[in-house]
């Protein structure tokens, strides 16, 4: 099979690895507009549960990323002066640029050949299968938006992804107020002595610290002041071209257009407060290296990775709306005891939270926690329950965030 993946991110190339790998014979090339050894962002997160689905699918490639990254166990929140800090599952971080050169490298070394400052705008003729994973703003995707239809939904509240010289030991959330609202920010460790730290605030506190007007130099000087508290005298970085933006969270009516297929951003986003994005991408290309192995016929074989991955991604595509919305909710949290609001940080992912007085969620949590009937009860009621609260509150026109 000649397959064209256009995008040399995480998901494109973890693709023709493992398409590689079932069978050497394919004949397969990577196509990135970006110089090779340039990249977006900072470090990126993942989980264990990640970690033993690479080894299942390519062990050598997974022990290069397991080797270059580096874990925590922890998180700890900030909130003013107080912090509270929880011992949780063991996370992951690793830089993007060195996550991006591990699958290059082995990418090549199995014989796909990779060209870089390559743009493609439209299907290449002769390929048996062509592959999207060009991210959000899919050239191939959007050449053919009709079919796809494709949807943005922006986000209301502001962020930057920045890092930072200091070296986060666990990861780290700081909430600090402001005469114009709270600004938070998310960091933790990936490697050569940085750090990710994504900052993020309302529209309302964005535009009262005149961040909307600052160049980014005052930009910087400002953020370092605001959380000075855990940076400990360390800078901030913004790489060329980082900017304030809202989260935009994509979805498409399809997924396939003949042989042309979209793979990680390119087919959905979800909110980067979950932490999932890489994780979802390289998912993404073992979903659909299987299904081109379990079917002979392309099409069979596209339609079976969309609907599973559709799937599988319902959870996490809720969990990731729901914390979204929790930080658009800050105010409703923040004056909690640390601990309290530290414990419903965790539970933000939950359908059931925006509905309930948070601490009378806080004390519910507790009890079902040393209840194993009350663990299966939540499981069960939580979802059915926000349904039905939110079916009555849009019908009478209220928001969860007014209660």
């Amino acid at each position: 099979m000649k397959v064209v993946c256009v995008g040399g991110g995480p998901a494109g190339l973890y693709l023709a690895i493992l398409l590689k790998r079932q069978d050497p014979s394919h004949d397969i090339t990577v196509h990135e507009r970006d110089p090779e050894g340039s990249t977006y962002g900072w470090g990126v997160t993942y989980w264990g549960g990640l970690l033993d689905k690479l080894r299942a699918h390519d062990p050598e490639s997974a022990r290069a990323v397991e080797e270059h990254s580096v874990r925590w166990n922890e998180g700890v929140a900030h909130v003013r002066d107080l912090a509270a800090r929880h011992h949780g599952d063991e996370g992951f971080g690793i830089g993007r640029h060195r996550l991006l050169d591990l699958l290059a490298g082995r990418a090549r070394a199995l014989g796909v050949r990779l060209e870089f400052e390559s743009a493609i705008g439209e299907p290449p003729a002769g390929a048996d299968l062509v592959v999207a994973a060009d991210g959000v703003h899919s050239a191939l995707r959007t050449r053919h938006a009709g079919h796809f239809g494709t949807r943005t939904t922006a986000g209301r509240n502001h962020y930057i992804w920045l890092g930072t010289t200091k070296v986060f030991d666990a990861f780290t959330f700081a909430f600090t107020e402001t005469a114009h609202g709270w600004i938070w920010a998310y960091g933790y460790g990936y490697g050569d002595g940085h750090s990710t730290c994504v900052v993020e605030c309302s529209p309302e506190t964005f535009t009262g610290l005149g961040l909307d007007r600052a160049d980014r130099a005052e930009g910087l000087v400002l953020l370092e002041k605001l959380f000075a508290g855990v940076l400990d005298g360390h800078p901030l970085v913004a790489r060329p071209g980082a900017a304030w933006l809202t989260f935009r969270t994509l979805t498409n009516r399809t997924w396939h257009h003949g042989n042309l297929v979209l793979l990680g951003d390119a087919a959905h986003t979800t909110h980067y407060s979950i932490g999932a994005g890489t994780t979802l991408a390289l998912e993404d290309a073992m979903c659909l290296a299987g299904a081109l192995k379990e079917h002979a016929a392309l099409p069979d074989a596209l339609a079976a990775y969309e609907r599973r991955r559709r799937a599988e991604l319902l959870s996490v595509q809720s969990a990731a709306r729901y914390s979204a919305q929790w930080y658009e909710n800050l105010p409703r949290y923040i004056h909690l005891p640390p601990h309290r609001m530290f414990a419903l940080l965790g539970q933000r992912h939950s359908p059931l939270l925006p509905y309930v007085p948070p601490q009378l969620y806080y004390g519910l949590d507790r009890a079902a926690g040393r209840l194993e009937a009350l663990r299966r009860l939540k499981r069960w009621l939580g979802p059915r329950a926000a349904r039905a609260l939110h079916a009555r509150s849009t019908a009478h026109g209220d928001r969860p965030r007014r209660r």
